[in-house]
């Protein structure tokens, strides 16, 4: 008898463990969002739980403007994740602009979800933050052409954040992955925030090869990439495995990553849109083939700096500062995949259900079976154009 190859998890687990993955970053994250590391440092120590207050609250009540976060509360990170994951649910193909412009619309415009920020069932749309609200305003306000829903729109990493559904039903083909995550966020994003997107997907779908590792998953990563994208991810996993290999400390990895992203994203630390910045130039959120988002690669290059380990990938993302629920939504969501339920703590998984309201399991399960059988249909279409290609010759 020949031995079988140990295939890692289940297609089912995998799907789980990324929707795990997407709800743990954005949960640990999202308290701590746009502090800098030395200022999570000074006021938690290292973000390790699902049990801080939001910065901005526990020091002035006041300063939510009515919302809240901690103690697991997610955010539009994984709440924009879910809707994609039901326009697959209700169409149960693959998509592109025009399901942006029909089923994510109607998604986030008009289906009432309990939305944890706000304490209250309402259109997601509420919570959304403005380049978020651009597919309403594009795609139904507006009436544009699906694939130029994403023009004019601030770049930002706001399509790559709940992309990763895509790379679930395209499981093992990043190439198809990214494509599909190009054809449906154009409806949402431009430039390099829309190749974001698409590399994203692509990892994630390299995420489910069978015995894969985290420097396979990177290197599929920027073996997609374009551009200003590929250079950062290039740029960022040299450094982490350097990092790695010397067995640097967490400063001196966040320290690093940092001053390496600049060239690609000068934002920084000064992530807050104040009054003193009406009206001034700048070269931030604007198209640039030379620019890149920073979450995705700082996300990679943590994941790699861990050598694929969920927790440590997950928590060194959150604590890196700035963008700190999407770092570890994109993190949380490869390695979930890699990994499978295996990474999921069952406190962590069960706070984060009952304070969001939610059903991960079920959620993942219905999906993971929608993926099945748009993949059991790809395999019967390949092979009807096999037949018809070998006829031809």
């Amino acid at each position: 008898m020949t031995k079988q190859q140990n295939t890692g998890p289940a297609f089912s687990s995998r799907v789980r463990g990324l929707l795990h993955g997407v709800a743990l970053g954005d949960a640990i994250g999202a308290p701590v969002e746009k502090l800098t590391p030395a200022e999570i440092q000074s006021m938690y120590g290292r973000v390790t739980s699902l049990d801080n207050q939001w910065h901005r609250t526990s020091r002035d009540p006041a300063a939510g403007n009515g919302r809240i976060r901690g103690n697991g509360i997610v955010t539009d990170d994984t709440l924009m994740t879910l809707s994609l994951m039901a326009v697959y649910n209700e169409t149960v193909r693959h998509i592109d602009a025009w399901d942006m412009a029909d089923g994510m619309v109607r998604q986030i415009a008009w289906v009432k979800r309990y939305v944890p920020e706000l304490q209250r069932e309402c259109p997601l749309l509420e919570r959304l933050f403005y380049p978020e609200k651009w597919i309403f305003q594009r795609h139904q306000l507006s009436g544009c052409d699906p694939r130029q829903g994403g023009l004019g729109n601030m770049v930002n990493c706001g399509a790559a954040m709940y992309i990763a559904p895509v790379g679930v039903v395209n499981a093992c083909d990043p190439r198809a992955a990214y494509d599909e995550a190009i054809a449906f966020a154009s409806g949402h994003q431009q430039s390099y925030g829309l190749e974001a997107a698409g590399v994203l997907a692509g990892a994630v779908a390299a995420a489910f090869v069978p015995a894969t590792t985290i420097e396979d998953v990177v290197d599929t990563a920027y073996e997609l990439a374009k551009d200003g994208t590929r250079a950062a991810i290039g740029e960022i996993a040299g450094l982490a495995k350097d990092l790695r290999a010397k067995g640097a400390d967490y400063g001196e990895v966040v320290s690093t990553f940092h001053k390496a992203i600049v060239p690609f994203s000068p934002l920084g630390d000064d992530l807050d849109h104040t009054a003193a910045k009406a009206g001034k130039p700048t070269p931030n959120y604007q198209p640039s083939r030379f620019h890149s988002i920073e979450e995705l690669p700082l996300a990679l290059g943590f994941a790699i700096f861990a050598n694929g380990d969920f927790r440590q990938a997950v928590e060194d993302g959150v604590n890196s500062g700035r963008d700190t629920d999407s770092i570890g939504v994109m993190a949380g969501a490869i390695l979930g995949a890699m990994h499978g339920e295996a990474i999921i703590d069952s406190g962590d998984a069960k706070q984060i259900d009952t304070i969001n309201r939610l059903d991960l399991a079920t959620e993942s399960a219905r999906f993971a079976a929608t993926s099945s059988t748009i993949m059991s249909a790809d395999k019967s279409r390949l092979e009807t154009l096999a037949v018809h290609r070998a006829a031809m010759f």
